[in-house]
Parts: structure tokens; sequence; C-alpha cells
């Protein structure tokens, strides 16, 4: 399959495997599971095998996925891997690559893996990016696939790890790390605060998610938090109510830094968070630019520009 490779983003929770025809960038399949590096790296410390052993237990994972492909002729097709694969707790710790950080293939940090006797496929593994302060690991390549143009850009990645990337003239110089998907989860299911939370999705629920956004503003958020301790013991909101306003506290205070920004903000995400994001953004800065990239098309047409790159 000429002018084919295997994507796949391994995060510390999540695992996606895409097969893509780089010629056009098409996803020709696909596999997502829950199997994130975290949990692999747990069963290679049970396994307690030899050092020299790692690479092949996490290779035997992907085979494991890869048999699913049983339809299509994937022998020997290079597998590229972004994300967590190549921390500590991945296939082969790599050293980040530090910033400034120009927008381009060959500016990424990579390392090679040979195929071998039981794995017919080379790995190509990306490691992420460092400043004095932060880290990131799976979204400078994401940000690779993105148009970043000659403007000064705001980029938001949100998740578990939000990751705020600013890029000026097409080259990224300096990164900033939110545990707002962490730390809501804390709040929501491990604090006194999960007796007045319920999860919901129900969208009629927007005007909470607002409501936290404005009440973030200028307040502490150690203080504002309380809040939603409060309105269940006063009745004010319900506990499904609740859960759309702590989101908004949370989202709210990690954008806090933007209230009134002129510069441009692009996220890059999924559509579940898209619109939570995009809403408070409007609420802290009315009148900016955003922009959207989905983050798996990113990340699809980051791993083509790097194949493109490996195979001159």
């Amino acid at each position: 399959m000429k002018g084919h490779f295997i994507s796949c983003d391994w995060g510390t929770t999540s695992f996606r495997l895409r097969l893509v025809n780089s010629t056009d960038k098409q996803v020709l399949a696909q596999i997502e599971r829950n199997k994130g590096i975290a949990a692999v790296y747990k069963e290679w410390e049970r396994a307690d095998l030899p050092a020299e052993k790692r690479i092949d237990f996490f290779r035997n994972v992907l085979q494991q996925y890869l048999q699913e492909w049983t339809g299509a002729a994937i022998g020997g097709l290079p597998v590229i891997i972004s994300g967590m694969a190549s921390s500590s707790i991945g296939i082969k710790e790599l050293p980040y690559g530090t910033l400034p950080f120009q927008m381009i293939a060959s500016a990424l940090t990579t390392f090679q893996i040979e195929p071998s006797s039981t794995f017919s496929h080379e790995i190509i593994l990306v490691s992420g990016l460092k400043t004095e302060q932060d880290v990131m690991r799976g979204e400078e390549t994401m940000l690779l696939g993105c148009e970043t143009g000659d403007s000064e850009q705001l980029f938001i990645f949100p998740g578990t790890h939000s990751k705020h990337v600013m890029v000026k003239d097409g080259v990224a110089v300096d990164i900033k790390t939110y545990m707002s998907g962490e730390f809501f989860d804390l709040l929501a299911n491990q604090s006194i605060l999960s007796q007045s939370v319920s999860k919901s999705d129900d969208c009629n629920f927007q005007e909470y998610f607002e409501q936290g956004v404005h009440d973030s503003i200028g307040n502490n958020l150690l203080h504002t938090v309380f809040r939603v301790r409060t309105n269940q013991l006063f009745k004010r909101l319900s506990r499904e109510q609740n859960f759309h306003y702590l989101s908004g506290l949370v989202i709210g205070a990690e954008l806090a830094e933007i209230v009134r920004s002129k510069t441009a903000i692009h996220f890059v995400c999924g559509d579940r968070l898209l619109k939570n994001y995009q809403t408070a953004a409007a609420i802290l800065c009315p009148g900016n630019q955003f922009r959207y990239s989905r983050a798996d098309d990113a990340l699809v047409n980051a791993h083509c520009l790097l194949w493109s790159f490996l195979e001159k």
C-alpha cells in the first residue's frame, strides 16, 4: 500500500490507530480504545520483565489491535506514534525538544525503532516540547497540523491538562499548562462538592455554565467553588445545574488570562469541548477572533507532513 502509513495517538488514557492515505490524508480505517499508556505501563510493571523487553511488550499491544484490520494489507507499513508513548511510562523515553519551535516537520524530535521478527512495522516515535517551566507531549504534533499563519495566535488545547501555546510568525514561543480537567474531576467526584453535583449533558443548562464563567471573573477560585455547595444547600440550583455551573467556574478560571485579550484564539479539540470553551472565551473577551481546528484532523495532517519529510 504505497503512500499509506499508520497513525497512532497514544495518550495517558486513550489510544487511537488510523490507517491513512498520505496522498489525500484520508482515514481508511480506525480503532479507538481506552487502553492508554498509563494502563499499559502498569501491566508492564506487573509483568516484571527485563528492561530490554520493554519495547517488545508495548509492540505486542500494538500488534493485538493491528490484527483487527484483517482485511487490510498493512504488513510493513510504518507506524507514527505521538503522545505519551515517548514519555517515561511509554515505549521509550525521548528527550523533549525545546522552544522556540518552528512549525515544520523537521523540527520535531523523533526516534525510529526498526521492525523485528515478530513486528513487521517500523515505529517512528514523536517526542514533546518543553520550556524551563512547562512541558507537553502530543499537542506539539497537533499544532504542526494546524494553519498557523503569520499573525500572533494563542492555541488552546482543552483537556485533562489543557495547554496554551503562544505562536508568533509560525514559531511556538511559550507553553502554559492548566490542570482544568483533572481539577474539575477531583472537585466533582472526590471533594465535598461531589454531593452537590451530578453529571449532566443537558444543553438546556447552558445558562448555568455561563453564570459560572461570569462568577469566575475577578474572583478567587478557591472561594467561588464553595458556591457550588451553597447552591445546593440553599436549593438555588439542582445537582445537574450545579455540574454546569462548576464547569463554568473552572474553565473561566483557566481562561482568566485572556480577559480583554486582542490576540486571536485558536481552539484545537473535539466538538464536545469546543462549545463551552468558545462560550467562555466570548464572555471573557467579546469581539475577539476565534478559530477552530478539529484535534483529530490536525493530528492526521501533522503525521502526513512528518511522513512526507521522512520519505525524502
